[in-house]
């Protein structure tokens, strides 16, 4: 939908650089050219551009436009377009808009119309309107200029008819202007003329509008690659070509490939012919230095415009991607499919018409010359040349094609890297243009010149130049354009960044000047000569004289077999003519590159199959049976056969047992290990044998411990980190996982289907013991195969396992399933490209599948040490969801305090750039050298068949040497490398230094299961031949099979680990610990087995250099990951510090001449410098066997290769390690650069021979003392940072210097890799990074454009993570390129994390502990903090009267009548207040401790798990109760209606008016008046109504400060129960309660209670409720039903009440609580006979002592009720809440009430739970200052003031003021009651709380009331409290007084203070004084209170 169009190619500046080079070699002396371009100044040729150019160039007239335009889809049928059904009443005249607006030109020529500014008037042609042109407005940045270029994508314009502006899409315009079209509408063919008005004012056609539509295809089918929308890409068996990692035809668009499909079963360029259907379009001219297209004669891309409905295979001409998986890929051609794509390298080929580099509307001519490809080529030239397409159309390939490999990976380069990103498209008139075709093949040549005779091309390098070169040309524009953005595109391209140099350019070309000249195609044939003039031969240019490329070709071929090509590795073909496009083509005929990239064309799925193929048709026995010849040693079986221990049968040879079964290991007996023969060639001739080792005084090696089961502090911190991202997910308003509503958790763990990485994660889980933390019984897991549920591996059998966990988590939605999938990397196929691999496809089948993805209680975890493929531009994981391991150290502070630091590929790589020691990392040149000889001898071979061949043979070489069984050992070493003669002698050495048999194990990596189970048959044979079978075990590890070893070794296994299990095997490598073995690891990738901390060697020499990912190469890196102890090297060397104990006894002498790479693991990082002696001199650390880096000519080495005999025994014992097994005390000092290394060996040589005498008598402790000149031990001149930290350890205390396992404990092992893989991985690209970050990041991914920035050294792992999100897109096999939603570009599962982090680094560890917090948590959300105290003020047992039966249903209310109200107060939350006196109470003597702080600091509570009946607070969302709360956002938001009601009270003396917030769904509670609407009442339902599912009493819950945090939620707690529950809110806080709980039922208080306490909210509910009442009866009446039928009761309950509990009656005997809900406590409640004659019940406070211990058990009492009361509003008419009350407003109620001589009832029988609620509620009350609304510190003595005084007043209320003062300060107002129970204060109508040490006793002063006897009882104080008329002179003389106590009078005002005294005539027994009048200090207008105090006379 738009003609983006690069237009005449700017040169670039890096053009002109190369032409100056070339003047300058033209002008120079020497013979070879310069290879560096500078200074040449190149005649310009003029471009072709002239009058009627433009047609010519576009291969059309105007006059044809109309048959051209469509001429590009002629051919191919079109799309089915259905056109949207226009509008009901609207215009569909043809020429008309759907406005029924005439746009036709003859009717609007000549009228106003209104062309916005930037618009302009177009023509629009019509299929119905052939005659007539259609009148629009489009804006001219969607339209080409008059050269065809420069329109943006998309539509933007208006109707010049209606008027109706702002049509972005051109189907939707077509639509509005009634175009009719059974196509696509495309802006291209309908846009046809220019319209302007000519001088009579008339608006006429114009100029057609240029469009250029061959040219638009191509591009538009890149554009829309860039954009990640063609899906028409082809399965890539293989991942590069070579190192490649591009993917021509992948989803992303890099490459392109136009496919000619319809043709499945010819072979253009194969030895079929090509289908007659295939016609070629017609010759067009372009102009010079254009490359021409050859356009398909179908449409192989995308339709332009953004069709939702296309899909590659929608129509005929599309490849089918599953044809091209399943396409079969051999060594020939012939077999080849057309539908297969080589797709990053892979084993697959295109036949199609390839599209050039760059699309314009010329054409070529069908290739009519086929080219003869000669006969037994392969046999001839030994190689199978490689044909890389270039530009242009292959020529057809005849004859022998068997012989001749094609691949268009370099054609999809050079497309890649025209494809401009959509960004610069549309960046204007952009002067931004891509590399021309001429400059594309230059480059190329001049890459291929810098390479190497042994380097194969790498298409990352090639394609870096081509952006490098382009950024340089156009670097100026490129940063005007980054200028002109906006700050919202940062972060989205990471700039356009400039690296200072690409590989294999000189970095004098980076920079080229800012002059350009073009370069054009008659210059470019002599350029690319010149340019290869100065590799010689290496690379050979054809172009001169060459006029086609088939003539090219058959000019290569000629060459080719005549020998001309025998030192040449690339054919460089280019055809320039006058008037076409340039074409290229490049051959490789190098026979190391031509087998590296016929390799790599496989898929590695097919490379095995190769490989496994020629094993077993035979071909690689001539191999076999020349590597056993070892010249004129003999022959090796013949070796071995007379080596043989035992006389018998000979053995069949080696290449007998090629194909057949593994050979049965013995497990006889261990025999005596053979003495060393040769004393040159023996391994044991420095180390004691075995009888001597037995003798010998050495103590046994205690150092064997199992450090992998430790949880280190990083991984804790690893799993606290994904829990809070599980928390975030919660947290988040999208609700997508509820943690509230999950009681428990289980887990899945899947893993890749590997046997031992099955049972090593079963082995972790059970040591981890996650199993017990949730739940699990003991009986259940007895044994560790029970964890075995736990574990699944990825196999056919992980179906059922997936499908039962699915009905498990539909069935139980309270239990939170985590599927955890490990190695996540492993199998991230689609489920419908899994049919050729039964076990691919599973993960996305099971773990992406609408169920697991609907299931709101299952969390997916992705754990993966290379997350690549799981970041792409389609991925399901937000970006904020992946937790990325954290770094142990930053700037060398230990953030986690750990005892190990981590030693990866990192500290790999820079060990490699130390330079100061051996590298850890290596290759073995010798070995290189003898597979190369083999690899030209036998070229049909696979290389990993000759490379294992070679490498097992070395290895049996080295072990008959070492063995010193071969009379004639010392000749064999010749016939290995030193490096795996090491790797054998220290194999052998260690086990024999250790007294328990300790050793090291040995990795050899051989992906091939064939060629590893070969391996392990030869190497068994050969160890049995030679009498071994107990030194070492040969491990065959098989990812399908169990570990086996033998018995004798498992039997070793278990005395360390010190297992009494009989039947007890090892199932994992880590249980292999310190066992000495060979591990032949096989499988094509590593599927997640962890190794022990014993393995020293790491040997990957066979590992295939041809598949170059990231993720491939680092796996196999990560094999040798490491956890180093963190002392064991200094911060700043991480790489080689590690084998800095290691004994040098382990080395072997090398009479190798050949370069020598091969060193002890050992050697320290300070072995190559010089370290100061005590005495000030300098030694040298450098071992006996001198070895230097691969460079080092081996002529150095052979002068000091020929030591003493004596000095060959004494050498390994006084090396560079001697000096270092004190500890790494040395590692701090500084690092002094050495001489020379011949000058250093005389001086060791000289030091040795002194000490020789004294060395040989000792051992190596004695060795290190001396090498050290004396130096103690124990005295370290440097102290150790870790020393004292460790010193508990026994290995740092007494190390074992005779293991060498223990010693080397703490050194990574080593690795040795292929040197092509090894020069890959060490090289660096321009960020400073390894190159391999920058290749593809995974087989399953492609780049989303050429055009990316690199990966920078600077990037953390999250920005790493977004890059690879923006620059990779998943190819069509990758599981989530299915992930794709028009519109939205984060499709992420919302429950969905992924763990990444380095291999071998604790992930385990880290995600099973996490799964243990998250079940704690769980139960820690599913616990509250309860209230859990004891009854206060509770005396000894006195046996009283049994009331009622202890299991007593209901009370007896005559029974109740007869007993005595309990004045004592219980509840332990008033154990700070005063008692109320009775006479039979006792207090105790101690009292109550005084409470010293506030309350909810210092009561004691208990976690308890929430019942099914709990209530719950706003933070639960559950699925039952979403309805009930009413604000999920899944449910539309409840309407509420708000609702005045007024009444009256007389102590109110104003009408009260109340709002009620009554919700749409809650109306039927009440009643309206009919006429308005307005509330009359609130229903209540009959006293004779009942209903199972019902709950009769209205429940009022008053609550302040917790919208958040109250207890709301009573839908479980009422099981499902229908209930009337209101919340009693202030004004000020109505708008936040109804937010949150927009489904419950408010009543609003008054505003002027917006300050008042509890009290107030209990005096309205309960007036309010009586007038309820009332009005109920009337309506009752008036209903015909009688008034006192109606149901009295209210429930008043505490917003903090979370459960209830009822006594099991039938379990009295041994009493027991069980959890019941609210509803069964209430039905029982309201269902007790003679309810009615209750005034007030009530249930027991919980606690966890309960009714235990209880001798006689009361089920009902009479006394105190608090927090959840049942009050009957009827019969406590009379008695009301105090409204002014702040404290204790509920014992005053309750002492009233009974005093009343209403029945009190507390059911014992229930207990409630109260949930501790820091946050608000009615008891916090903050006192603070009128001047600041901070609070201050306030004492209670400055609550009153004296009337009139200057004071501070407090903003706080009155009565809270008068309250908290009595509390506080009653001992000084009442001094003669302080402690004086018997003697208390007389407290009339009002009990008001003087504090703990106060006793109040409660008298009412109404008639007919019920109080104590007060006979013979004096008070202590007089308490008259607002006192009514019902108080008088004569009651108060009554009662009896002491002299001196204290009387208070409190009123609302001095006057009416004065009154009381007056009325009461007080001061005929009371003394007053004026300085005993006092206020609260109040201001004025606060209305202050007063009281009074007098001494009694």
């Amino acid at each position: 939908m738009g003609n983006s169009y690069a237009g005449q190619l700017r040169s670039t500046r890096f053009e002109e650089v190369l032409h100056n080079s070339i003047e300058a070699s033209l002008r120079s002396n020497t013979v070879v050219p310069r290879p560096v371009f500078s200074q040449l100044y190149l005649e310009t040729e003029q471009l072709f551009m002239q009058d009627g150019g433009l047609k010519k160039y576009s291969g059309r007239t105007f006059n044809d436009d109309e048959e051209d335009e469509d001429g590009s889809e002629s051919n191919s049928p079109p799309i089915p377009y259905q056109m949207k059904p226009p509008p009901e009443g609207c215009c569909t005249t043809d020429g008309f808009c759907q406005a029924g607006k005439d746009l036709r030109l003859s009717s609007l020529a000549s009228e106003n119309l209104d062309v916005p500014p930037g618009f302009m008037p177009v023509g629009v042609k019509s299929p119905s309107l052939p005659d007539n042109l259609l009148v629009c407005a489009v804006d001219r940045r969607f339209l080409p200029d008059e050269r065809g270029r420069n329109a943006l994508l998309g539509f933007s314009g208006n109707c010049l008819g209606c008027g109706e502006k702002g049509f972005r899409y051109f189907t939707e315009f077509s639509n509005h202007i009634n175009l009719k079209l059974s196509t696509q509408p495309k802006k291209q063919k309908h846009l046809k003329f220019h319209l302007y008005r000519n001088n009579q004012g008339m608006l006429v056609k114009g100029a057609p509008i240029c469009w250029r539509g061959n040219d638009v295809r191509i591009r538009q089918i890149r554009t829309s690659l860039s954009e990640g929308h063609l899906t028409l890409d082809e399965r890539p068996s293989n991942p590069a070509l070579a190192h490649s990692s591009h993917t021509p035809g992948s989803a992303t668009g890099s490459h392109v490939e136009p496919q000619t499909a319809d043709v499945p079963t010819t072979l253009i360029n194969g030895n079929h012919t090509a289908a007659s259907s295939i016609a070629q379009p017609p010759l067009n001219q372009s102009g010079p230095g254009r490359p021409s297209v050859t356009v398909p004669p179908t449409n192989a891309g995308p339709p332009k415009k953004r069709h939702k409905g296309w899909s590659p295979d929608s129509s005929a001409n599309s490849l089918t991607e599953s044809a091209g998986k399943s396409a079969q890929s051999s060594l020939t051609l012939s077999t080849l499919s057309v539908t297969s794509v080589i797709t990053n390298g892979a084993r697959s080929e295109t036949t199609a018409i390839q599209s050039s580099s760059r699309g314009s509307t010329s054409q070529l001519s069908a290739p009519e010359v086929s080219v003869t490809v000669p006969d037994r080529l392969l046999h001839t030239c030994r190689l199978q040349p490689v044909i890389f397409k270039g530009h242009g159309t292959l020529p057809q390939l005849t004859g022998n094609t068997s012989d001749v490999l094609i691949s268009s990976l370099l054609q999809s380069c050079y497309l890649s890297s025209q494809t401009l990103p959509r960004v610069y498209q549309h960046y204007g008139p952009s002067p931004i243009q891509p590399l021309s075709a001429e400059m594309q093949i230059l480059l190329t040549v001049y890459y291929l010149v810098q390479l190497g005779t042994e380097q194969v091309p790498l298409i990352e390098d090639l394609e870096q130049i081509f952006m490098r070169s382009w950024r340089e040309s156009h670097l100026s524009e490129i940063r005007q354009f980054q200028q002109s953005q906006t700050q919202g595109t940062q972060g989205r391209h990471y700039g356009i960044e400039v690296p200072a140099s690409l590989p294999g350019l000189p970095q004098h070309l980076s920079l080229p000047p800012q002059s350009q000249q073009p370069l054009t195609p008659s210059q470019l044939p002599w350029l690319a000569q010149l340019a290869a003039s100065s590799c010689g031969e290496g690379v050979v240019v054809l172009g001169e004289d060459v006029k086609s490329l088939a003539q090219g070709l058959l000019q290569m071929f000629s060459r080719l077999v005549d020998g001309r090509l025998e030192n040449t590795n690339y054919v460089v073909i280019i055809v320039t003519s006058p008037g076409q496009e340039t074409q290229s083509c490049v051959v490789v005929t190098g026979k190391h590159q031509c087998r590296a990239l016929a390799e790599s064309m496989f898929s590695p799925t097919e490379g095995l199959k190769e490989i496994s193929h020629q094993l077993h048709t035979g071909a690689a026995q001539e191999l076999v049976h020349y590597c056993n010849s070892l010249g004129q040693d003999g022959n090796m079986d013949f070796l071995l056969d007379s080596a043989s221990v035992e006389h018998e049968a000979s053995p069949p040879s080696s290449s007998q047992t090629l194909a057949e079964e593994k050979t049965p290991k013995a497990n006889n007996s261990p025999k005596d290990r053979p003495s060393p023969k040769d004393s040159q060639t023996s391994s044991f001739k420095d180390t004691p044998s075995p009888k001597e080792t037995a003798s010998s005084p050495k103590t046994p090696c205690l150092e064997y411990r199992v450090e992998w089961r430790e949880v280190r502090p990083i991984q804790l911190a690893v799993a606290r980190k994904l829990l809070s991202h599980v928390c975030a997910i919660a947290d988040s308003s999208t609700q997508n996982l509820d943690l509230g509503s999950f009681n428990r958790v289980s887990f899945l763990i899947l893993v890749p289907p590997s046997e031992v990485s099955f049972q090593q994660t079963v082995l972790h889980l059970w040591s981890s013991g996650v199993l017990q933390e949730l739940g699990s019984s003991e009986q259940e897991f007895a044994s560790q195969r029970e964890a075995e549920r736990y574990v699944v591996k990825m196999d056919q059998s992980a179906q059922s396992r997936i499908d039962k966990l699915l009905q498990e988590a539909q069935s139980n939605s309270y239990t939170l399933y985590i599927l955890v999938h490990d190695h996540a990397h492993w199998d991230i196929s689609s489920t419908f490209y899994s049919s050729t691999d039964g076990n691919l496809g599973l993960v996305d089948r099971l773990l992406n599948s609408r169920q697991v993805k609907d299931a709101t209680n299952i969390l997916i975890l992705h754990v993966t040490s290379f997350p690549f493929a799981l970041q792409t531009q389609c991925t399901r994981i937000s970006p904020y969801n992946e937790i990325h391991w954290p770094s142990a150290f930053s700037n060398d502070v230990d953030l986690y305090h750990e005892r190990t630091r981590y030693f990866g590929v990192s500290e790999l790589l820079e060990s490699t750039r130390s330079g100061s020691s051996l590298p850890l990392m290596r290759y073995d040149s010798s070995f290189e050298s003898m597979t190369s000889t083999l690899e030209e001898r036998f070229p049909k071979l696979h290389s990993a068949v000759i490379r294992t061949t070679v490498l097992v043979q070395q290895y049996c070489v080295a072990l008959m040497a070492a063995s010193g069984k071969i009379s004639s050992s010392h000749n064999l070493h010749k016939h290995t490398s030193v490096e795996t003669m090491e790797i054998v002698q220290s194999l052998l050495t260690a086990v024999q230094q250790c007294p328990t048999h300790h050793g090291h194990m040995v990795l050899l990596r051989i992906p091939s299961l064939a060629l590893a189970a070969w391996a392990h048959r030869r190497l068994s044979r050969v160890r049995r031949q030679l009498g071994m079978e107990d030194s070492f075990e040969i491990i065959l590890g098989n990812p399908s099979q169990a570990l086996t070893i033998g018995q004798t070794f498992t039997d070793q296994i278990k005395i360390w680990l010190k297992i009494q299990d009989a039947e007890w095997v090892p199932h994992t490598y880590l249980e292999l610990e310190a066992l000495p073995c060979i591990l032949i690891l096989s499988g094509a990738e590593p599927l997640g087995e962890s190794l022990p901390r014993s393995l020293k060697y790491c040997d990957l020499r066979v590992i295939s250099c041809s598949y170059l990912q990231r993720t491939t190469l680092e796996q196999e890196l990560g094999l040798a990951a490491y956890l180093v102890k963190a002392e064991s090297r200094p911060p700043h060397n991480p790489g080689p510090g590690s084998d800095l104990i290691e004994s040098d006894a382990e080395k072997l002498s090398s009479t190798d001449n050949e370069e020598e790479e091969g060193q002890e693991n050992g050697d320290s990082p300070l072995q190559s410098s010089l370290q100061p002696c005590p005495d000030g001199k300098t030694v040298d650390p450098l071992p006996s066997r001198i070895t230097t880096s691969p460079n080092v000519p081996k002529e150095t080495l052979d002068n000091v290769q020929s030591p003493s005999k004596a000095q060959v025994q004494l050498q390994p014992q006084t090396s560079s390690q001697s000096y270092f097994q004190i500890t790494p005390n040395f590692q701090s000092q500084p690092q002094v650069q050495g001489y020379p290394q011949v000058q250093l060996i005389s001086q060791q040589q000289a030091q040795l021979q002194g000490q020789s005498q004294s060395a040989s008598q000792t051992n190596v402790q004695s060795y290190n003392q001396t090498a050290i000149q004396q130096q103690p031990v124990s005295q370290p001149q440097i102290p150790s940072k870790s020393a004292s930290s460790d010193s508990s350890s026994p290995r740092a205390s007494s190390p074992n210097l005779s293991c060498s396992w223990a010693r080397g404990l703490s050194r990574p092992p080593s690795v040795l890799l292929p040197r092509a893989l090894y020069d890959i991985i060490t090289a660096s690209d321009s960020s400073g990074l390894p190159r391999c970050t920058s290749f593809l990041p995974h087989i399953s991914v492609a780049w989303a454009s050429s055009f990316r920035p690199l990966l920078s050294k600077m990037m953390t792992c999250t920005e790493q993570s977004l890059y690879y999100r923006q620059w990779t897109v998943p190819r069509s096999y990758h599981m989530d390129s299915s992930n794709r939603t028009e519109g939205r570009t984060d499709n992420f599962h919302p429950r969905r994390l992924l763990l990444s982090g380095p291999p071998q680094v604790g992930k385990t560890g880290a995600y099973l502990h996490f799964l243990g917090l998250l079940s704690r948590m769980l139960i820690r959300l599913m616990e509250v903090d309860i209230y859990d105290e004891e009854d206060i003020h509770c005396t000894a047992e006195v046996e009283g009267v049994q009331y009622h039966p202890p299991n007593a249903p209901w009370p007896n209310t005559e029974v109740i009548k007869t007993m005595p109200f309990d004045y004592t107060i219980y509840d332990p939350k008033y154990d700070d207040i005063s008692i109320v006196y009775c006479p039979g109470f006792k207090p105790r003597a101690d009292g109550n401790p005084v409470r010293q702080e506030d309350v909810y600091l210092r009561r004691r509570t208990s976690r308890i798990k929430l019942s099914k009946y709990a209530a719950y607070n706003t933070y639960h969302h559950c699925e039952q109760c979403h309805q009930y709360l009413g604000f999920n956002p899944r449910y539309q938001m409840y309407e509420s209606t708000l609702h005045a009601f007024t009444f009256t009270h007389l102590l109110l003396g104003e009408d009260i008016q109340l709002y009620f917030i009554i919700p749409k769904s809650k109306e039927h509670y009440f009643s309206f008046s009919q006429p308005g609407g307005q509330l009359e009442s609130m229903r209540l339902p009959l006293t004779s109504d009942w209903s199972p599912d019902c709950i009769k009493s209205p429940i009022f819950t008053p609550t302040t400060g917790r919208h958040e945090h109250g207890l709301f939620n009573l839908y479980h707690a009422m099981d499902g129960a229908s209930h009337l529950h209101i919340l009693v809110v202030k004004e000020y806080e109505m708008a936040v309660y109804k937010k949150y709980w927009p489904n419950h039922i408010m009543l609003v208080l008054p505003t002027v209670f917006n300050g008042a306490g509890i009290g107030a909210a209990h005096f309205l509910i309960k007036e309010l409720s009586y007038h309820n009442l009332e009005l109920e009866r009337s309506r009752q009446v008036e209903g015909g039903s009688p008034s006192v039928d109606v149901w009295p009761f209210i429930i008043l309950a505490d917003d903090s009440c979370v459960m209830w509990n009822a006594v099991d009656n039938d379990k009295l005997s041994c009493p027991a609580e069980r959890a019941v809900s609210l509803k069964q406590v209430l039905q029982h409640m309201e269902a007790c006979p003679d309810l009615a004659q209750y005034g007030l019940c009530g249930i027991r406070k919980w606690n966890s002592r309960g009714i235990t211990g209880i001798k006689q058990w009361e089920p009902f009492s009479r006394g105190h009720v608090h927090d959840f009361l049942l009050l009957n509003v009827d019969r406590s008419q009379n008695v009301q809440y105090d409204q002014n009350r702040f404290t204790c407003h509920d014992v005053d109620f309750t002492l009233r009430l009974h005093s009343a001589g209403l029945l009190v009832c507390r059911f014992n029988n229930f207990s409630v739970m109260k949930k501790q609620i820091a946050i608000g509620g009615y008891r916090t009350f903050i006192i603070k200052t009128k001047m600041t609304d901070a609070s201050t510190s306030v004492g209670p003595s400055q609550y009153i003031c004296a009337p009139d005084s200057k004071h501070l007043f407090l903003a706080s209320p009155a009565q809270l003021l008068l309250e908290k003062y009595l509390q506080h300060t009653s001992q000084k107002l009442f001094p003669l009651s302080t402690k004086n129970y018997t003697h208390p204060v007389l407290s009339v109508d009002c009990y008001l709380n003087l504090g703990p040490e106060v006793t109040v006793c409660f008298i009412s002063s109404r008639p007919h009331c019920i109080n104590i006897s007060t006979a013979g009882l004096l008070f202590s104080g007089l308490l008259l409290c607002f006192p009514d008329t019902f108080v008088t002179s004569g009651f108060l003389k009554k009662f009896t007084f002491l002299k001196g106590a204290t009387l208070c009078v409190i009123s609302a005002d001095r006057s009416s203070l004065r009154q009381t005294v007056g009325r009461l005539e007080l001061e005929e027994q009371w003394r007053f004084r004026l300085s005993d009048e006092f206020q609260t200090a109040n201001a004025k207008e606060d209305r202050p209170l007063f009281f009074l105090t007098g001494k009694h006379i």
